[in-house]
């Protein structure tokens, strides 16, 4: 296990440095403010606990959350307010780590990764509110859970969506802003959910409908559970005449609106240079209307209701004057330093102070912390003068790094650069626009830097998919962790063998070939089993190779993959018709370049695992669970059948011959017993054959063979059978001239392998018995 960590932290060991620096500085945070920081809202929260009545300015998700984890610390002797905050940073860790497990699941690479998890993990705002008790930790966690649910496993199935709506749910249960998030999240479901091209648009519409059948249900049931409860058929929200008064109230034209008696006495009166400075925070919360118009309400006016209303005619006539204070807000966010102008909610109240803040009276302050923590306030000067100084000497994300991420997940999605072709434009628009419309929501209200956190969490997220997906080369990732047997180094690329696989793909047919496909699926995302298969005139066999592909394998759902290879007949059509995934390369290159296409293919949009198979029909389909087992079992990195181990219905002579010799060859230069090398039904986990070096147009699985035993991974052969060929002619020529180019790739590139590895190859396991197949 020690060797395990060690191996983990070595090759993470960017973020595992950032991880170490944010629990450093948490630890700090809890030491220095004890048992925790309270704001007015925490308050709320604290009385509402136990009681959950949904009829106040904030939803009653918080109060959920907290319940258990007061009664909790007060049990283990920690306090009640330390315990919450304790675990509000362990979530805040757990927030960096999913951002860089997430980044690396779609293959962006560690020294990108890792950073976009910083902001997080190290800005002092972000340690400031998981001190707080405060909702913000919370919806931020929810957030991330949701990107999780919709992506992780590629296209989302409708319980999947489901599922995701409801979390999104309860997000709006914790902050009402989170209300809008439902219309990125269905539009990334609607272009992500096309799962095969036979069901055409009817599955993103299945998935898209439950995701919002989700969402839509569990906030009608928080909303009747308020009417019933409180009266008040809703989520919460900022009380008075709604969210959007304190905007309408600043900009109001008074003199100018057609209203009545009741809106003209609620209008201010001051100018709009004093209602600037006095800001949207003070109509919205502080402004004692019955002050401002001295007791001129006439008797029993609904003073809500008409804020209400002329809310609306400010809205409907002055729509420019209220989307401009809105951008503008949403624009400060971006700015490169933490700054406050005219009329914000207080920097302030979200910075570290040098004493404990208070934002009611000492005493009522005091007997919160006492009763749940049978303690006092208490600030430890040094560590608060270290926090404050961190905090105001720059340890925060500069907003137009911010806001540099989201240009760069927008050009991404707009399909900009390589972005088109990477598989990645869908999922960076899930964050991204996830980011924009939460930012978006909040500043429709107020600008606050607290209201800028989630960015914290989905805009370095969707940054970094977005750079990946413009310059990258997505999920390239050489060696997989732990495979290297003990003892054994693993091989590493030299400059030379990397220029030589950037090069090699894509080249401008690869290139064609790759738009075309991209136009006719947009962004959509393999299922985790994708079969692969290189056709090349094969019009007659490979509908019914197709057919009997099953969509379901070992518990995972499965893709078919066509690559045509410049065929002159109608393979394409056959292929398209039967429902496979089909990508045109415009002209015959051979079987190696359309693998090698398909390999990239598959590993870009979400596949773990491949499978090779023929358009022929001479490899039995019912034997897949033998090769898909032993990877998902995690006992072998690449499966191959073998016609030795199995059974060869009628072969050629020579051909027999062939198989053994290339075999006795194999397994001389690699000291490794293979039985056969060319069986051209193969599983591997999809990194496998893209870290290798691959330049063969035509006889590649001896290459790749070859290629991945010096690599350090592990092979496994398993008995399977050879059937005739249904339909169609060999495309491998003549016996001795197939037999001569074969040898001639063997040897190079044992030759060019050992040039580059010196030490050995794994050795290969052999399945002497038949196994049962799975299910039998």
């Amino acid at each position: 296990m020690t060797t395990a960590l060690a191996r983990v932290l070595r090759r993470h060991w960017l973020l595992a440095l950032l991880v170490l620096a944010g629990v450093v500085l948490r630890i700090v945070t809890q030491l220095a403010y004890r048992p925790a920081l309270l704001y007015i809202d925490s308050f709320r929260y604290l009385d509402d606990v136990g009681v959950f009545h949904p009829g106040g300015i904030n939803p009653v998700g918080y109060e959920w959350f907290l319940w258990p984890l007061l009664g909790l610390g007060d049990l283990l002797g920690i306090g009640g307010l330390a315990g919450v905050a304790a675990v509000q940073h362990l979530l805040g860790i757990g927030l960096g780590v999913g951002i860089y497990v997430l980044l690396r699941r779609f293959g962006v690479r560690e020294w990108l990764a890792a950073p976009a998890a910083a902001p997080v993990l190290l800005d002092a705002y972000q340690l400031q509110i998981e001190q707080l008790i405060m909702s913000d930790l919370l919806f931020q966690v929810l957030l991330l859970v949701a990107v999780y649910l919709l992506c992780w496993w590629g296209p989302p199935t409708p319980k999947v969506a489901a599922v995701a709506g409801g979390v999104l749910a309860l997000s709006v249960m914790v902050r009402s802003v989170g209300l809008t998030l439902v219309v990125p999240a269905a539009v990334f479901v609607l272009l992500a959910a096309g799962l095969r091209p036979r069901e055409g648009w009817r599955p993103r519409l299945i998935a898209t409908g439950a995701l919002v059948v989700g969402f839509g249900a569990a906030v009608l049931v928080y909303a009747l559970y308020g009417a019933l409860v409180a009266g008040k058929f809703g989520v919460g929200g900022s009380g008075g005449g709604g969210a959007l008064f304190g905007r309408a109230a600043v900009v109001a034209n008074c003199d100018e609106l057609d209203l009545t008696r009741e809106e003209r006495l609620i209008c201010p009166r001051e100018p709009h240079e004093v209602r600037e400075e006095l800001g949207i925070d003070f109509y919205l919360h502080l402004w004692d209307v019955q002050a401002n118009v001295d007791n001129l309400l006439p008797e029993g006016m609904d003073v809500n209701a008409a804020q209400k209303s002329l809310t609306r005619e400010v809205v409907l006539h002055q729509p420019l004057d209220i989307a401009g204070g809105v951008a503008r807000d949403f624009l400060k966010g971006f700015a490169p330093t933490r700054t406050q102008t005219a009329g914000d909610v207080p920097l302030d109240r979200w910075q570290f102070q040098l004493e404990h803040p208070l934002y009611a009276p000492d005493w009522y302050t005091r007997e919160w912390a006492e009763l749940h923590d049978g303690s006092d306030l208490h600030a430890d000067h040094e560590l608060t003068s270290f926090l404050r100084g961190y905090q105001l000497g720059g340890g925060y994300t500069p907003g137009i790094l911010l806001g540099g991420a989201l240009l760069l997940a927008t050009a991404a999605v707009a399909g900009l650069g390589r972005a088109r072709r990477s598989g990645l434009r869908a999922v960076t628009l899930l964050p991204a626009g996830l980011a924009t419309t939460v930012l978006l929501t909040a500043s429709v209200m107020e600008f606050s830097w607290r209201y800028q956190l989630p960015g914290l969490v989905l805009i370095p997220l969707a940054g970094a998919l977005g750079a990946t997906a413009l310059f990258g080369r997505p999920q390239t990732i050489r060696i997989p962790p732990g495979r290297t047997p003990p003892g054994r180094i693993p091989h590493r690329s030299t400059p030379s063998e990397e220029s030589q696989m950037l090069t090699s793909f894509p080249d401008d047919v690869d290139s064609d070939a790759l738009d075309e496909y991209a136009s006719r699926y947009g962004e959509h995302r393999f299922a985790p089993v994708v079969v692969l298969i290189a056709a090349y005139n094969e019009e007659e066999s490979i509908g019914d190779v197709l057919d009997s592909i099953p969509s379901r394998c070992c518990d995972l759902d499965v893709d078919t993959l066509v690559v045509v290879d410049g065929a002159k007949d109608r393979t394409a059509e056959v292929a398209l018709r039967h429902g496979a995934r089909t990508c045109v390369a415009p002209t015959n290159r051979g079987q190696g370049a359309a693998l090698r296409l398909g390999y990239r293919l598959a590993q870009q949009r979400g596949a773990r695992y491949v499978v090779t198979t023929d358009a022929d029909g001479q490899y039995d389909i019912a034997e897949l669970p033998m090769l898909l087992e032993p990877l998902i079992a995690d006992r072998a990195d690449f499966v191959s059948g073998s016609r030795r181990l199995g059974s060869n219905e009628r072969p050629a002579l020579i051909r027999r011959v062939g198989t053994y010799v290339f075999a006795w060859i194999v397994s001389a230069l690699t000291r490794q017993r293979i039985t056969d090398t060319s069986f051209g039904f193969r599983g591997m986990r999809v990194e496998v054959p893209n870290s290798v070096t691959l330049q063969q147009p035509q006889y590649q699985s001896s290459e790749l063979l070859v290629g991945l035993l010096s690599h350090g991974y592990r092979v496994l052969e398993q008995p399977m059978r050879m059937l005739p060929r249904s339909a169609g002619e060999s495309k491998k020529g003549s016996s001795w001239k197939y037999g001569y180019r074969y040898a001639k790739v063997v040897l190079g590139t044992w030759w060019r392998e050992r040039r580059n590895n010196g030490a050995p190859a794994p050795a290969v396991e052999t399945v002497t018995e038949r196994p049962a197949a799975v299910g039998e």
